[in-house]
């Protein structure tokens, strides 16, 4: 393959259509609400495209309105979506956001899905190729599809632990993602999570239990983020909705990456992006909206 033609970065997952009530409210009560489109991987994919990057996200969504809606969405912000499989025998995944005065719960109606559905299969060719550790929990032929692109040398692999309680307990999502993870070049987690997933209690901790990869990036929310021997506070935020910013803080980090920026410029550039995530209700803004420029 030509240069010219190689994608940036190829982001594999599941993305989901999102119900979120609207004004925000007690699903219980009813009323008016907004479909938006949401995925850890997608949203990568998404903002990665808004700072410049040539980026593809694969995954599959059902023969349905809602996965018109969700690859017509991605598709909006210039991501490639040619590698999104289209399925009539299973549909696309949804959840719904439960805004409370106890704060926002999450509810998901994914098992069974298109993405549930997805196995080792030919990605695109790209300079860096991100999952994440939530689809090795939807199935047993997903947790085939990560394991397969971990194998395959050749592209930078970036891997996001992204533990989510709700689609399998500590005990057993401990010791696979920490084996996935070690198999990753590039390796993101947050120092809670890696708190519950494996009790460390500092980056230091994080990097002695995941030896192999080249960078482990480990974030402590509103404090910053540590990589190879380098710290960089997060600046302040006016925080209206946390959801994404992890991902924005990926995509900016890994912008970084492909410019061969210093590692103090990635975990800046991470925090920057992570910061306009934190600032709408959305995990992305609109599509056609300009990141602002003090997040590129």
């Amino acid at each position: 393959m030509d240069a010219d033609d190689l994608l940036d970065v190829v982001c594999v997952g599941e993305s989901m259509v999102l119900v979120t009530p609207d004004p925000p409210g007690p699903l219980a009560a009813g009323g008016p609400a907004r479909l938006d489109v949401a995925g850890a991987e997608s949203t990568v994919a998404c903002y990665l495209a808004l700072l410049g990057a040539r980026t593809a996200w694969v995954g599959a969504v059902g023969a349905d309105p809602l996965g018109d809606l969700v690859r017509d969405r991605i598709a909006g912000y210039g991501v490639d979506v040619s590698g999104v499989s289209v399925r009539a025998d299973a549909p696309t995944g949804v959840f719904f956001k439960n805004p409370g005065a106890a704060g926002t719960t999450v509810h998901y109606y994914r098992a069974g899905s298109a993405a549930s559905r997805l196995g080792p299969r030919e990605l695109p060719e790209a300079r860096v190729v991100h999952l994440s550790g939530i689809t090795p929990a939807l199935s047993a032929s997903c947790a085939a599809l990560v394991d397969s692109v971990l194998a395959v040398p050749g592209p930078v692999r970036s891997f996001d632990v992204n533990y989510r309680p709700g689609l399998w307990p500590v005990a057993r999502a401990a010791p696979v993602l920490a084996a996935l993870a070690d198999r990753a070049d590039v390796v993101f987690v947050g120092l809670d999570e890696a708190g519950t997933l494996w009790g460390c209690a500092s980056p230091a901790e994080v990097r002695a239990l995941l030896p192999s990869p080249a960078t482990v990036v480990v974030k402590d929310a509103a404090v910053g983020a540590y990589a190879g021997g380098v710290f960089v506070p997060a600046p302040a935020v006016d925080v209206v909705e946390p959801v994404g910013a992890g991902d924005a803080f990926a995509a900016g980090y890994l912008a970084g990456l492909l410019a061969d920026a210093p590692e103090a410029e990635r975990l800046a550039l991470g925090h920057r992006v992570a910061g306009s995530a934190l600032r709408i209700a959305g995990d992305v803004p609109p599509p056609g909206t300009p990141l602002p420029e003090g997040a590129r």
